[in-house]
Formats: C-alpha cells, structure tokens, sequence
C-alpha cells in the first residue's frame, strides 16, 4: 500500500511539472510567434514608405548643377542717375549725375563669350561688366536687346574657351518636369534652386503679350537673366520675373522659354533686331462667360474678332467667328498659348492652324507675316498703305488709319477723319511705313508735342497739334 501511494504521489508531481513546462516554455513561445505575425505591417508606415521612395526615385541634380553654375555668370551694370540738386546745381542750372550699380545674372550660350541675359537687367547702362564662376572679371559689350521678350544678348572676350548651356526645347518641356534655377540672388554667387514646372504659357500683362514658364524653384532679386535648366543641365528658360509682395520669393516665379529666348537672340545677331511673324487677328481666349455672351458653346480657344488687312491670316481665308483649336499640333487654350508659339516664329514661317468655324473643324495653313499694324497713340491702328490706298487719297507716302481710339473717335469724326485716311507726317517727318512711326514714338520725348499732318476723307490735308 506504501509503495501504491508513494507511486500516485511520482506520477502525480510528474504530471505536474510536465504541464508546467508545457505553459512555461512551450505555449509562451507558441503565443510570442503569433502575436509577432498580427502586429508585423503587411506593408511599410507612412514614413518609412516615403523615405525609401524617395531616395529611389528623386532625380539626381548634381551633374545639371556642376554644367550650369560655371555658364552663369554675375552681370554687373552701372548707370547714371539724377541725384538730389544741390544749391550749386540750382545756382548754375545743372542736374548733377551719380552712378549707381545694378546686379544680376547671365548665362553664356556659346564658348565664344555670347551671353544671354534679361533686357531689365542691363537697361540704361553705362558700363558693363561681367564675373564668371572663377571670379574672373571682364568688360561686356551690348550686342542688342528686345524689350518686347525681356531679352538683351551680351559678348565678353574672354582668353580661353568658355563653358556654355545648350538649349532645351521647351515646347517639351512638361508641367510637373523638375527644373533647377540658377542664379546670383542677393549678389550670392552660383546659387541653385529646385523645383517643379508649374504652369506654361503664363501671362503676367493681361494683355495676351507673354508667355512664361512658371515655375515653384526659388527666385529672388539677382536671379533675373539666370538660368532655368531641366535635369540634364539644358536651358529650358531665362528666369525674368516674381509674383510677390514683399519683393521676395513667395513661390511663383516665371522665365522666359528658351524657344523664344532663342530665336531672339538668332535674329540679333543675324539681322541686329527682332524678326516678328504676325498672323493678323485680333481676339480674345475663350471662357463660359465669353462663350454665353458671343452666343457659342466653346469655352476653351482663342476667338477671332477681326482679321487684318492683307495680314497671312487674311489671305488665308481666316474670318471673324473662327475659334483657333490648335497651332502646328499644339493644343490652344488661351490667346498666351497662340503668342507663345508665334514668338518664335519668324515672317513667311508657315504655321498650321485647327480652326473651329461654325461647329465644323478644318485646317488652314497661314505664311507669317512682317508687322505691319501700329497701336498710334491718339489715333488708333495704322498699317503699312499699298498703291491703291495711296492713288485713292492722291498721296506719295504715309501709312493708313485702319482702326480709330475708341477715346478720341468721335473728336476725330467729326473733323472728317475716318478709317481709310492716310498719316503722311509725324512731327515735321515724312512717314512711309508702320516702322517709321514706331521709330518716331520711340525717339519722341514724353514733353514734345505732337504734330500729325494727314489727308481726310474729303481728300483734304490737315495738321493737328497735340500737346
């Protein structure tokens, strides 16, 4: 019986410390293993997500960085400027003359020392002088300029071959594209920005006469004439303005296309100014409320208004109520996608368009023509006269009213000037073209009266002056 007990009690205690050990170390570590599973992610946190995506996939900037910061160069350009009047000055009627120094930037396009740069940057200038990356310093020479495009070409003689940025088609160029900015803001040397292509075909003027890149890399004062480069260091655009309050970056900046940039400079140095191809419309971008009021169910285009005399777009057959869909492929939503486009186009270039003309599509081929309308102030538009306008109203030369300011039209109708009459002399000149009128507005002081000498619709001559 002792040696019975004695066994129950073995076998009772072995029990025991075999469901011990079972809880102890065999379902313990049986729980461990799955509680591990349940709270293993199937994928990675947000965070972490992010990181490794980001160092997979974001673009190296290095290499555009090293090609462009020695192509950008640092423009300096001093000018004279009135400064207070002294007593003296008073006493002996003279206005006494002070430099001062503007700073900006440039980007050389060729190893011969051409640089191309922003018209604001070196207007008025006096002197000169540019500094490469190396520090180096040289003597700049004014090739030309077009204020129009904000562009102005410069040409420095360097010793050595120059290192340059090629040029990037920027009607490629792609809205969401990384872009660098690179510059001397704040006369900081090589500086380098990132960013994205914002937006294409942005018009700062209201006035349909731009179209820039926007883009969200940095820019600040001193990157204007700077350049904007894609990610295999080819110039997309020249940096030229910011939209901002204070005068600093807020996050919207705008360069010049290289296309654009481009050809201007091609035609400085080929022809010594612009080369413009103009279509010959007038209109406007289309819109829901544009559309309501012209009583027509397109809301995206540029409608035609009017077409100008003897202009391509007039002997293309292109009519008022056209509404352009497309330019050589490219897709026209706004007037600045049509401006764009045609400012880097030159005269007889030949441009397709898609026009929509009374819900029915077609395609009309349209030669570029040279600019031959004028905006004249107080008169209204004038273009270039042919042998028949000029028999007409027995004239030797002078340039026709095609379009009267709607501010001074009545004043003018009823001295009998109507569209059709002929501007003969401007200012004691012999005018025979729209350049001779342009010529003339440009050279003309702010204070000097004006005085306009044309033949009226009665065929008679007459002299206004304006003061």
């Amino acid at each position: 019986m002792k040696k019975i007990i004695t066994l129950v009690l073995v076998s009772a205690l072995g029990g025991i410390f075999t469901l011990g050990a079972y809880k102890l170390f065999i379902e313990k570590n049986k729980t461990l293993v799955v509680s591990t599973t349940e709270a293993q992610p199937t994928f990675l946190p947000t965070s972490s997500s992010r990181n490794l995506l980001y160092s997979a996939e974001a673009p190296d900037f290095t290499g555009a960085a090293e090609n462009t910061v020695n192509a950008v160069v640092h423009v300096k350009n001093v000018t004279l400027s009135s400064g207070q009047m002294t007593f003296q000055d008073f006493f002996y009627g003279r206005r006494s003359q002070q430099p001062q120094v503007g700073t900006g930037s440039g980007v050389i396009i060729n190893s011969d020392g051409y640089i191309i740069t922003n018209n604001h940057v070196i207007k008025n200038a006096q002197e000169l002088s540019v500094t490469l990356n190396n520090n180096k310093t040289y003597k700049a020479e004014l090739i030309g300029t077009d204020a129009k495009t904000d562009i102005a070409l410069l040409k420095i003689d360097a010793d050595e071959d120059l290192p340059f940025v090629t040029f990037a088609d920027s009607d490629t160029a792609k809205i969401g594209e990384w872009v660098l900015a690179v510059g001397n803001p704040f006369n900081l040397t090589s500086t380098v920005t990132a960013g994205i292509i914002s937006a294409k075909s942005r018009d700062l003027s209201g006035a349909s006469t731009q179209s820039f890149i926007q883009t969200d890399a940095a820019v600040n004062p001193g990157n204007s004439g700077g350049a904007l480069v894609n990610t295999n260091g080819e110039l997309v655009g020249i940096n030229t303005a910011i939209t901002s309050q204070t005068g600093s970056y807020i996050g919207y900046s705008f360069a010049v296309p290289s296309n654009i940039a481009r050809k201007v400079i091609e035609d400085i140095m080929e022809y010594g100014n612009v080369q413009n191809g103009i279509l010959g419309i007038q209109g406007g971008s289309l819109n829901s409320a544009a559309a309501e009021q012209l009583e027509i169910n397109d809301t995206e285009g540029v409608y035609i208004d009017s077409v100008v005399e003897d202009s391509g777009a007039d002997k293309a057959g292109l009519q008022k109520g056209d509404i352009i869909k497309e330019i050589d492929n490219k897709k026209v939503s706004k007037f600045s996608d049509l401006t764009g486009h045609l400012s880097a186009k030159r005269p007889n270039d030949v441009v397709n368009l898609k026009l929509s003309r009374d819900g029915e599509i077609r395609t009309v081929a349209v030669t570029l023509a040279r600019n031959e309308t004028y905006a004249m102030p107080l008169v209204g538009r004038v273009k270039n006269t042919n042998q028949a306008d000029l028999k007409k109203y027995k004239a030797k030369h002078g340039v026709k009213i095609t379009q009267l300011n709607d501010e001074y039209a009545e004043y003018w109708e009823k001295n009998g000037v109507t569209k059709g009459c002929i501007i003969t002399t401007i200012n004691n000149e012999d005018v025979h073209s729209v350049e001779d009128v342009q010529r003339i507005f440009r050279n003309r002081s702010s204070y000097e009266s004006l005085r306009i000498e044309l033949i009226n619709s009665e065929g008679e001559k007459e002299r206004y002056n304006f003061r």
